[in-house]
């Protein structure tokens, strides 16, 4: 059975915090608010946790997955980025885009795209995220969590944790998270390649 954590969206309770991430170091999967979406997260070195997030969506092997990252700072160690690009994605985060870059020796090969070796990271613009991955001090291995058949993610806490209960080890709760998903911008080929319009504005890379 999954815990459920009541989280203030404004100032999260620090205990919530830290039990949430006490699970995910063990081993869990969690459910957390973001500032698009809510998502399914894991460390990065968690084998079993990318599988259940597989299948829970019912992922196939070319699936994307994206590392949340808490700052720029922290997103630079686990993709590369040219010069060129720097300041396009500085002045995009934090913000409802998620970035296709090539990744460094510090991404597992299994989180990376089989043919292409990139792998998907954002930065979010949420207290709750952001306190999870301060607490946490790496990112979080993360997808959308939207259900097999279904044409929209899920927006409710309490109705998550009814649905997922016995998939999942907790659901953070903050409030409605809205629908729409982030904007996804391929830059692994150096020019930017709009594959998904989201919460973030395309136009910054039109």
């Amino acid at each position: 059975m999954a815990k459920y954590f009541d989280v203030h969206p404004d100032n999260p309770q620090p205990r919530a915090i830290r039990q949430a991430v006490d699970l995910v170091r063990s081993g869990g999967l969690i459910v957390y608010p973001t500032d698009s979406c809510f998502a399914l997260g894991c460390r990065l070195d968690n084998k079993e946790g990318i599988d259940r997030i597989r299948e829970i969506r019912q992922l196939d092997s070319g699936h994307h997955f994206t590392l949340v990252c808490k700052d720029f700072a922290q997103l630079g160690q686990f993709v590369q980025i040219s010069n060129a690009l720097f300041r396009s994605i500085k002045a995009a985060t934090p913000g409802g885009y998620t970035f296709i870059l090539p990744a460094t020796k510090e991404v597992p090969r299994r989180l990376l795209h089989p043919k292409k070796k990139t792998v998907g990271v954002r930065i979010p613009d949420h207290v709750v995220v952001q306190a999870l991955l301060a607490e946490l001090g790496e990112p979080l291995l993360s997808s959308t969590l939207l259900l097999p058949g279904e044409a929209e993610p899920m927006t409710q806490g309490w109705e998550i944790k009814e649905t997922l209960d016995n998939a999942v080890d907790a659901v953070l709760d903050s409030g409605e998270c809205g629908t729409v998903p982030t904007t996804v911008v391929d830059l692994s080929q150096g020019e930017p390649e709009i594959i998904r319009r989201g919460t973030g504005d395309p136009s910054l890379f039109e």
